[in-house]
């Protein structure tokens, strides 16, 4: 601990300041607030009240209105900071309002009904978590439902995604035959074209498949991306081909020399794009709105968009989910990280 210490407060001017250090401290700060600024207001206002979300200004913290419980009512009223005709304020919840007026009543001597004027009471806000904005969808939509979904998508694609990107990798980079250079091309080509061209005739060849509606027509459509191909051959091309020369002079096969010496050579490229693939997969949205219109096969993103009404948008449910969603996928992006860092220190030759 103390050495993380002394490493963040370390000066290049020795015990004053020099302006690079102002300037590296500004720039990081500055790059901090950028970064998780935006997570940090949507964990927090996923624990506001609908209501919380409307008001203005804008606060950081969930703050409601407090309420209390008054003989004589059934229902907590809200709690008013009221200022009295002599000066003085005094706290009284509110049973009712009609325009400006409110019709207010001391909670320790409820039985006399005080008129105030609108802006002579101010409300008495607390920190309060809306626990239910997890609660409630979790109970009543499905959403565990969507989230296994959504976890079976995203491992499946990403594994079929893995395999067949680095076997195209593996034989474009590491086999010599005529017309490998234009299939590259070809391949590195189709990033030009926008997916609303390819979306109809691939939901047609779902459909003859028999796949609607069913997860396998979310999965495989895009299971081969041009992306990761390139980035996987341009990975093997560093890896040197005596390696492949000498595995075939021991007489191993070209799928012991894929499968034990290019994929644990290539694992830092494949630790990359697989971060890529679960962030694709995770967060689909249209093409999986396209093809599932059973409840029941929804994903979580599609799921999210339930809250969605014709007249209303339910606004803390989705901020909440959407903390969900966000919840698996830092998980996976922080251990593949560290894979990434071990891989690269761990691969080489000796």
């Amino acid at each position: 601990m103390r050495r993380a210490i002394a490493f963040l407060t370390r000066r290049r001017g020795g015990r004053g300041w020099h302006p690079t250090d102002v300037l590296s401290y500004a720039y990081l700060v500055l790059g901090v607030v950028m970064m998780f600024g935006p997570v940090v207001w949507l964990v927090m206002c996923s624990f506001k009240t609908q209501a919380g979300l409307i008001e203005f200004p804008p606060s950081l913290l969930p703050y409601s209105q407090k309420q209390v419980v008054v003989e004589g009512y059934k229902e907590p009223l809200p709690l008013f900071e009221v200022k009295l005709p002599d000066g003085t304020t005094k706290p009284m919840a509110q049973v009712r309002r009609i325009g400006i007026i409110s019709q207010m009543v001391d909670p320790a001597n409820p039985g006399q009904t005080v008129r105030v004027r609108f802006e002579d009471r101010t409300p008495i806000r607390e920190l309060s978590f809306a626990w239910e904005n997890y609660t409630t969808p979790l109970a009543q939509f499905n959403f565990t439902r969507y989230l296994w979904n959504s976890v079976i998508v995203t491992s499946v694609a990403t594994f079929i995604t893995l395999i067949i990107n680095s076997m195209a990798a593996y034989g474009l980079a590491k086999y010599e035959f005529r017309g490998r250079t234009s299939i590259l091309i070809f391949i590195i080509g189709t990033l030009m074209i926008p997916i609303s061209v390819i979306m109809v005739p691939v939901y047609l060849v779902v459909t003859q498949f028999g796949m609607v509606n069913s997860l396998w027509g979310v999965i495989l459509p895009g299971a081969a991306t041009p992306t990761g191909v390139f980035l996987l051959r341009q990975y093997m091309l560093t890896i040197p081909d005596e390696l492949i020369d000498a595995a075939r002079m021991d007489n191993a096969s070209e799928w012991q020399i894929y499968w034990r010496l290019i994929v644990p050579l290539s694992l830092p490229a494949i630790a990359v794009l697989a971060i890529f693939s679960i962030m694709w997969r995770w967060n689909d949205f249209l093409w999986p709105l396209i093809i599932l219109t059973r409840n029941e096969v929804y994903t979580l993103q599609v799921g999210l968009n339930a809250f969605q009404g014709e007249l209303q948008v339910q606004w803390h449910f989705v901020l909440a989910m959407t903390v969900v969603t966000l919840l698996p996928i830092t998980l996976v992006f922080a251990f593949l990280q560290k894979f990434i860092t071990t891989g690269i220190a761990s691969t080489g030759m000796k």
